[in-house]
């Protein structure tokens, strides 16, 4: 069985060399190309036909976001296992999005990265490791457990986002200082915030108004 033609891009010599090494255990897997930068790895993906793109998010630059969507952009076979320090859901998800088959955060054991090459040159999507699947895990469950708003605090909501301060919103909606506080509370108890910067940047992030 042939092996798998791996190229790395991180802009760290440590990062790649210690990624290098690890996967260089593997006799299922050869890298054949290491770059330093997106441009560099848009380059090697397009002369060495790689079958996984290891490839670091946070090079300066062209981005790795950027590589991976000029790569699906393209039609490009290569399947592109992402790595990067984030572990959000929203990075993570928008990575995914963006083309990449497969999400590690630096940092995971050698037999991860190895598994996870092997996983995505094999065609699975999606591919990411047990900590990061529970943590996913645990996003889903927060959501479909979370209490929707209400209409009126969808209301105060949309004026928080507005930027008015509770007596405008008191003013706008025709209600006290006191009740606005009373639904603020519930705002920011049922987003999981504690201000109202928080509560109107999570608002405009996920379209809550």
């Amino acid at each position: 069985m042939a092996a798998i033609k791996v190229v790395l891009a991180d802009d760290h010599p440590v990062a790649r060399e210690g990624l290098r090494n690890v996967l260089e255990q593997a006799v299922d897997i050869k890298v054949v190309g290491v770059a330093s930068n997106g441009d560099e790895a848009l380059r090697l993906v397009n002369e060495l036909s790689p079958d996984v793109l290891v490839l670091d998010m946070e090079m300066p630059g062209t981005t790795g976001v950027e590589v991976a969507q000029q790569l699906q952009s393209l039609g490009s076979s290569v399947r592109i296992l992402a790595l990067s320090a984030h572990d959000d859901k929203e990075y993570i998800s928008g990575l995914l999005a963006s083309g990449a088959a497969g999400y590690l955060t630096k940092g995971e054991i050698p037999e991860t990265i190895i598994e996870a090459v092997r996983g995505v040159a094999r065609g699975e999507q999606g591919w990411v490791s047990r900590q990061i699947a529970a943590r996913m895990a645990a996003w889903t469950h927060e959501e479909q457990t979370q209490t929707p708003l209400t209409e009126r605090e969808t209301e105060v909501l949309r004026l928080v986002v507005e930027g008015k301060t509770n007596q405008e919103i008191g003013h706008a909606l025709g209600i006290s200082d006191k009740t606005v506080e009373k639904h603020l509370d519930g705002v920011f108890t049922k987003l999981g915030v504690t201000s109202r910067v928080e509560a109107a940047v999570r608002a405009v992030r996920e379209g809550l108004v």
